[in-house]
């Protein structure tokens, strides 16, 4: 192990540790109206190799630079080129920031070469950049453009309804997905409609997602990561913006504290958000017609203040509250409360190459479900987690080292179907180092990403080291072969099972002590169970295609193998004490072994240039589950998945828009029913007299049987394909210099198809996902 971690080290360092005797030029690039931080910009000198893409703060570092003259150039797409000339002498740091300008004109030549660019000095396996332009082009469900929405055309990623849907994005369930606000930990970022997040699209600057291959920079989860930054408030005049529709109704308000400072860049602002969603209410008169109800609301409040110096460092406060609550008359009710606080910093040392980063944070997430038998489920994590990053520049190569600190405190109880009672309790700690490097060959045709993470469980005394490995080839100007994999792990696990189709209860658990001690693979060896972590590990390899000046093509093909996953018993019969001792594990323990595999390939082709963009995903995909006895597919195993979203925008003044979304999905696996019997309840245990168990002598009929239903095999089934159209019209009043109207008309499930919620047994009734629902939206923005 320390051989590997010394070769390991070498391979990362290499490259900076002869430092030549050159020039670096850094700084932030800035939107001239707002005074914010503009990321994905590119700067470069002209006629070299030295190019860069800006960070999310908009911090871009180019160094390694020989002595001389040269032309720099910044571009951003829709802003106006800035061209700069500048000599640098020997060890020169010179400090520069720019402001670009919004263009009156379309995009140049130079704004598609610079993003042609960046395709070439990046791997990006498995990485989906998110802006709220791109956000706003899918077809608003309720009137407003949503993250939650958005994600879900992603490639890989599998929606499970409109109603309570969950996302699983290759194979991996939500609780092995890690979703950052900030650097902050959201353990719960979707609401239970499934339509909304918890985030105001509005306060997004960029999300970066990883649906899997991810490196060592992010750790603690096994699938994915969705990386989200909000933007600072208006750093220029006070702003907002306030919206109503038929779902719920919003409102943004933002401004300087002290005001953008073009000479120095020195400024302070905020940024305060809330939304609400008064469909439980409005649903009733508006939608009728959905038999079920829409029995759905949350309130989201989010606010934020940021500093800014003059050399660029930063500094951010921000906190949220987020509630929830779905209330099924006579069935079930449902709440989940999350609230948090947080940090994050930027220190941008003058006389230094160095950029300094890092995060500090706390939040509480509490979830509390009712059913109609009284069971109640409860569910809380709290808990901090802070990080320290440090990044060094060489040319067009990069290292970047860390450290991570997490600590929260998980406290679970559940009742199973045969009334066992399940509890845990936990104070959990985890540690984590990583170190990663970015290497460009000298010909520009091989980039490596090798990092390396070291995490340490320490409730669990359990070390994980997570190698990992990023690589493209640019064969072609027009053709590059990239790959990407490594070794992931965790400590939390959800507090539903994997089996369940419908469970709108999302709650959290550490790794459980009450765990088998014994696993029999599928080949029928019998392993002991050496750890409580669960583990996987990723191999992703795919190619990029330049169609044409317009069109991209991305295919990727991946495999996310889970070496060990727990999962809640719902087998449990008997409690593990030394009464029980001979019984088999399978049926006393709280949580199980299970091991699963997530295979598939993702097809995406995109375009988009002036007023029309296309989205086009096709996934093809099979997940399967082990227990230990039996092989499965786990409920969220879609086998086809398409998306189509189509924007274009029109009119004399470009203030006509039209989104479109279609989305066609295989049918899920589910559970035949078998039969019925009636349910024997054997309360006296047996001194129990089942010949009138059951019998009510106040009940007209003189029964008081339980309906018993037996189960097929699990999951042998296939529900009926879902499909859906989305359609939303635009049109935009400008009603002052720095104000507009915007009125949105909307309809969800154009043609009105009955996609299968979930089949009620009992009462043999079928429930459907949400009919055709036309929305109405009006905004306005000053």
């Amino acid at each position: 192990m320390i051989k590997i971690l010394k070769y390991t080290l070498v391979i990362l360092l290499l490259p900076f540790m002869a430092m030549a005797q050159n020039a670096t030029i850094k700084g932030f690039v800035y939107d001239k109206k707002t005074g914010d931080g503009m990321p994905s910009a590119n700067v470069f000198l002209k006629g070299t190799k030295y190019s860069i893409s800006t960070d999310v703060n908009g911090y871009y570092q180019l160094s390694g630079i020989a002595p001389g003259s040269y032309t720099v150039q910044v571009t951003f797409l829709g802003y106006d080129t800035i061209r700069f000339t500048i000599t640098f002498k020997a060890n020169d740091i010179i400090n520069k920031k720019f402001l670009l300008v919004e263009s009156a004109t379309m995009l140049d030549e130079v704004d598609i070469s610079a993003k042609q660019q960046e395709k070439t000095t990046e791997v990006n396996v498995s990485y989906i950049p998110v802006t709220v332009e791109d956000i706003k082009k899918i077809p608003s469900v309720g009137g407003e453009p949503d993250f939650a929405q958005y994600v879900q055309v992603l490639p890989g990623v599998v929606f499970t309804g409109d109603q309570g849907g969950q996302l699983y994005i290759r194979g991996g369930t939500p609780i092995q997905n890690k979703v950052l606000l900030d650097g902050m930990v959201i353990y719960n970022p979707f609401h239970s409609i499934g339509l909304f997040s918890v985030f105001d699209a509005d306060i997004i600057r960029n999300a970066d997602v990883y649906t899997g291959g991810f490196g060592a920079e992010y750790g603690g989860r096994i699938s994915s990561i969705m990386d989200i930054t909000t933007r600072d408030g208006n750093k220029k005049r006070i702003g907002g913006k306030v919206s109503a529709s038929t779902f719920g109704a919003k409102t943004l308000l933002e401004g300087p504290i002290k005001k953008f400072n073009e000479e120095t860049g020195s400024s302070a602002s905020y940024l305060i958000s809330a939304k609400t969603s008064y469909l439980d209410r409005s649903a009733e008169y508006i939608y009728p017609y959905v038999l079920e109800g829409l029995p759905y609301s949350f309130v989201d409040l989010y606010g934020k203040t940021s500093f800014n110096s003059s050399n660029g460092s930063k500094l951010s406060l921000f906190g949220f509250n987020f509630n929830d609550n779905v209330n099924y008359k006579g069935t079930s009710s449902l709440d989940w409360k999350s609230y948090g606080m947080g940090s994050k910093f930027v220190l941008v040392p003058n006389n230094s190459t160095v950029l300094v980063d890092g995060t500090f944070s706390y939040s509480n997430y509490n979830i509390q479900l009712i059913e109609a038998d009284s069971s109640p489920r409860t569910s809380e994590i709290a808990g901090f987690n802070m990080g320290l990053n440090f990044t060094y520049f060489k040319g067009n190569n990069d290292l970047r080292y860390g450290i991570e600190i997490l600590g929260f405190r998980t406290d679970f109880e559940f009742y199973n179907f045969v009334k066992r009672k399940i509890v845990q309790q936990q104070n959990t700690t985890e540690l984590a180092g990583y170190l990663k490097s970015k290497l460009i060959s000298k010909n520009k045709k091989m980039i490596f990403e090798p990092s390396f993470r070291l995490h340490y469980y320490a409730s669990l005394r359990n070390f994980s080291p997570e190698p990992r490995l990023g690589w493209k080839y640019n064969a072609f100007k027009k053709l590059r072969f990239k790959f990407a994999g490594g070794f992931y792990s965790q400590n939390l696990l959800s507090a539903s099972s994997d089996r369940d189709v419908v469970n709108l209860f999302y709650g959290f658990l550490s790794g459980p002590e009450n765990l088998q001690k014994e696993f029999t693979d599928e080949r029928g060896n019998v392993k002991p169970v050496k750890s409580r972590l669960q583990k996987a590990w990723h191999a992703i390899a795919g190619f990029e295609y330049d169609l044409g000046k317009h069109w991209d093509l991305n295919v990727e093909t991946y495999v996310k193998r889970f070496t060990q996953l727990a999962n809640i018993n719902r087998n449990k019969l008997f409690d593990d004490d030394e009464d029980h001792a001979d019984v088999p594990d399978a049926i006393k323990k709280d949580f199980i072994i299970e091991t699963g595999t997530a295979r598939g390939i993702d097809f995406l082709l995109k375009y988009d240039y002036k007023h029309l963009y296309i989205w086009a995903v096709y996934s093809l995909s099979w997940v399967d589950r082990w227990d230990g006895i039996n092989k499965y597919m786990p409920h969220f195993d879609r086998r086809h998945n398409v998306n189509l979203v189509a924007a274009y925008t029109f009119g004399k003044n470009l203030d006509w828009e039209f989104d479109c979304r279609w989305n066609l999905g295989s049918g899920f696996p589910f559970t035949k029913t078998a039969g019925f019997y009636e349910n024997l309840v054997f309360t006296d245990g047996i001194n129990t007299d089942y010949t009138n168990t059951n019998f009510d002598p106040n009940n007209p009929s003189g029964s008081n049987s339980q309906l018993g239903i037996l189960y097929g095999e699990l999951n042998a089934g296939r529900l009926p394909y879902y499909h859906r159209l989305d359609l939303t019209v635009k049109k935009t009043f400008a009603t002052g210099e720095n104000s507009k109207l915007e009125l949105a008309l909307g309809v969800t499930n154009v043609y009105n198809r009955k996609n299968i919620f979930y089949f009620d047994r009992v009462r043999y009734t079928r429930v459907n996902q949400l009919p055709i629902m036309p929305s109405v939206n009006l905004t306005w923005n000053f």
